[in-house]
């Protein structure tokens, strides 16, 4: 009897390089007694005491679930989640009465509507999504799912840890071969750990304004910079008064998941100052009816906080992951003096390349298949293996162009302090145990 058929695009796919080590880990039939995962950015500390008091009483009288009754809201959220999302950008500073709050299905539902939104499909008069490679990897998945193309602007990671931008002459070159239909930016970057300052901020909204694109910043990790005497990056920090006709174009994806300790509340937003692209996209989710109406509702909380109760909440956390960071970045460096690692400036993130350490032929998914699947380190007594993700997916390869991911991997902040301390020398022992086997 034959088999039923998949979809081509089905057949083709394969599971996202932030997920690859967790999925052959779970095979493993012979586990270790300890693993440490951070091929994944699932933040493991507690979420904003405001947030906690609303999860923990939802039963409470004042809960619109106090009943057991859990409808539907609005398709573009609650008025209170969309204002939560309004208050932290008024706390930081930033003016928001001109803007518009889309909640969604946490921010990768964003992520989705705006492709769909300012990219046209294959054939008819396509503008694709452009991006500064390496980028978050679901942005590519997500375009191929929904049928639009991705243009990328390269950047490389030099020896002292810093993914060099590309000049301006060659980014807009890029534009002008591609004509995209708009430009993303991280500013917090995802994957690198960079961060984005306000002068290259303003020099990409100049060549959206010029080249008529939408302009859209992954805000996921605002807030999160380690150096103090920086400003707060956003794109509502860019106005007509520093480039002027940025106004109207600017979209921010925002997301309760890292800042705010909540990944599995899966809450995000779309934030726009078009009433137009807002009107639109919400006309799209309503077949989506809503997103979780009782994460709204946890996340509703800090819609009530004032600026100083945010602006602690947002220090703490920048204080918790720099230390973190300078551990893992230290350790590493002092067992390997070879190793790349990308600078400690933003996000939650850290790149290594070991492409000056490993023998030619290397393949970072053939390691991190190895840790995975059979590769141990006997830490104090306990055999523990290490779960990272590899770079190759972070970056939009075209046929017959060389991955930069090959030597490269990506590592989240995410375990406990115990267990960071312990990623340098997993790594690097992990690393030599590979390459000892590797013919």
């Amino acid at each position: 009897m034959s088999k039923p058929v998949l979809s081509a695009h089905f057949e083709s796919r394969k599971p996202s390089d932030v997920r690859l080590a967790q999925m052959k880990y779970e095979e493993r039939k012979v586990k270790p007694q300890a693993v440490i995962n951070v091929g994944i950015g699932n933040v493991s500390l507690p979420t904003n005491p405001a947030m906690q008091k609303r999860m923990f009483e939802l039963a409470a009288p004042e809960s619109p679930f106090a009943k057991g009754v859990v409808r539907y809201s609005g398709t573009a959220g609650t008025p209170e989640c969309q204002e939560a999302f309004k208050n932290i950008l008024k706390c930081e500073g930033f003016d928001t009465s001109k803007l518009h709050v889309q909640v969604t299905d946490g921010g990768s539902a964003g992520m989705e509507l705006l492709l769909i939104g300012v990219c046209g499909p294959a054939g008819t008069g396509e503008r694709p999504l452009m991006m500064i490679d390496p980028a978050y990897t679901n942005y590519i998945s997500f375009a191929e799912r929904v049928g639009r193309k991705t243009v990328t602007v390269k950047r490389q990671l030099n020896e002292k840890g810093t993914f060099d931008l590309p000049n301006l002459e060659e980014i807009e070159s890029k534009i002008k071969e591609h004509n995209p239909g708009a430009l993303l930016v991280i500013p917090y970057d995802n994957p690198t750990g960079q961060l984005y300052d306000y002068s290259i901020m303003k020099e990409l909204a100049g060549l959206c304004v010029k080249y008529n694109m939408w302009m859209i910043s992954d805000e996921a990790y605002r807030e999160l910079y380690y150096d103090p005497a920086k400003p707060l990056v956003s794109i509502w920090g860019l106005t007509d008064a520093e480039v002027p006709g940025i106004e109207g174009r600017r979209i921010s994806i925002e997301t309760a998941s890292k800042v705010w300790n909540a990944c599995g509340l899966r809450i995000g937003a779309v934030i726009t100052d078009s009433a137009e692209f807002n009107n639109r996209s919400v006309a799209e989710y309503t077949a989506n009816l809503c997103a979780n109406v009782i994460g709204q509702y946890i996340f509703g909380a800090l819609a009530h906080e004032s600026k100083e109760q945010i602006a602690g909440w947002c220090s703490n956390i920048r204080e918790y992951y720099k230390e973190q960071i300078m551990m893992v970045y230290n350790g590493l460096k002092a067992l390997e003096p070879k190793l790349i690692v990308s600078s400690p400036d933003a996000s939650i993130y850290s790149v290594i390349d070991v492409r000056n350490v490993v023998k030619p032929g290397f393949d970072a998914i053939d390691f991190v298949l190895y840790c995975a699947g059979e590769g141990a380190v006997n830490l104090d007594g306990v055999e523990t293996t290490l779960l990272v993700a590899p770079m190759k997916g972070f970056y939009d390869i075209k046929p017959g162009e060389k991955n930069p991911g090959s030597t490269q991997f990506r590592i989240s902040f995410v375990e406990t302090p115990e267990n960071m301390a312990k990623i340098p020398k997993l790594f690097v022992e992990l690393l030599r145990q590979f390459e000892a086997n590797r013919a």
